[in-house]
């Protein structure tokens, strides 16, 4: 009978957040309450549906931009992407070694911390041969410092009076997830939704010379690296919405769907946090990711003001 309540009252939870009555903090809350009182009947494919649903959020939103809009925020959002990418892996291998940190985790945790949480470390995995458990430990505390990020980032935001460029821009630094990235963004205003995506995942394409680097690191040779091809299809929509090949309508369209479903995302991403998991994932690791996540949140802020 539990089992039966539990599959209506997760597709009534959809439901609601398709129509758009929940916004992103919220979702993420209903997904994490919702664990602590049924079991998730759809586990299994849990993050498949967080992998998938991101992806075509992401590439729909890209109908809401414009080309020379997205070259101009990739050019002013570069210099600190670079900068930050290469402190935050330096100073993540120095601290791994100083704490004493199994090192596939450190590298694992800093991965995610440099350049885009979840997606960095399952591209990063295969590469160090990571074991299951470590894997676990790594996605447990971005997930959880990402859940922290979508509530803070906002309020902090508002607090310091952060213009929408630079909210925008911050967000897609400091914060580790694009999900949480574009969920934080989402309530602050379109053009730091925009600048949000955009910096984003054109961070998210240094996962790239950051897989050779970690094959190099730990002696690994002939893993597969993944590359991030969803982001063609992301430039793709914005030529489409540039040059006015579908209708205004159409496009309107697409990109509230996919703000809606990207609201859904984060629900699936609530419902994977698991107490048993962040109990277990001990004091060290978790040190080293909030350690990290402060350093590139309040490096980056001050970059962006002055």
């Amino acid at each position: 009978m539990k089992v039966i309540v539990s599959k209506i009252m997760y597709v009534l939870i959809i439901t609601v957040v398709l129509f758009g009555f929940v916004n992103s903090p919220t979702a993420l809350i209903i997904g994490f309450i919702y664990t602590l009182i049924f079991r998730n009947p759809f586990q299994r494919y849990n993050h498949k549906a967080i992998h998938y649903f991101l992806k075509i959020s992401v590439v729909g939103l890209g109908f809401g931009m414009l080309i020379k809009e997205t070259i101009e925020t990739s050019k002013d959002g570069f210099n600190l992407t670079v900068l930050s990418i290469v402190l935050t892996l330096t100073l993540g291998l120095l601290l791994t070694r100083f704490l004493k940190l199994d090192l596939r985790l450190g590298h694992l945790v800093t991965s995610g911390t440099a350049i885009c949480g979840g997606s960095a470390i399952a591209a990063i995995s295969p590469v160090i041969k990571a074991k299951g458990k470590t894997i676990s430990i790594a996605l447990g505390i971005v997930f959880l410092l990402n859940s922290i990020a979508l509530f803070v980032f906002p309020a902090i935001g508002h607090f310091l009076n952060l213009t929408q460029q630079q909210f925008g821009l911050w967000c897609a630094v400091a914060i580790h997830d694009t999900s949480s990235v574009v969920g934080a963004s989402l309530g602050y205003g379109e053009e730091a939704l925009r600048i949000a995506t955009t910096v984003k995942l054109s961070r998210t394409l240094w996962i790239i010379p950051l897989s050779f680097g970690s094959m190099f690191l730990f002696k690994t040779k002939g893993e597969k690296i993944k590359i991030p091809y969803f982001i063609l299809l992301f430039i793709l929509a914005i030529l489409i919405n540039s040059f006015h090949i579908l209708p205004e309508s159409t496009t309107h369209f697409i990109v509230d769907l996919s703000k809606r479903l990207l609201i859904i995302t984060l629900f699936l991403v609530g419902t994977s946090i698991s107490v048993k998991d962040l109990k277990s994932t001990g004091f060290k690791p978790l040190l080293l990711a909030l350690t990290l996540w402060l350093f590139i949140s309040i490096f980056s802020l001050f970059y962006i003001l002055n």
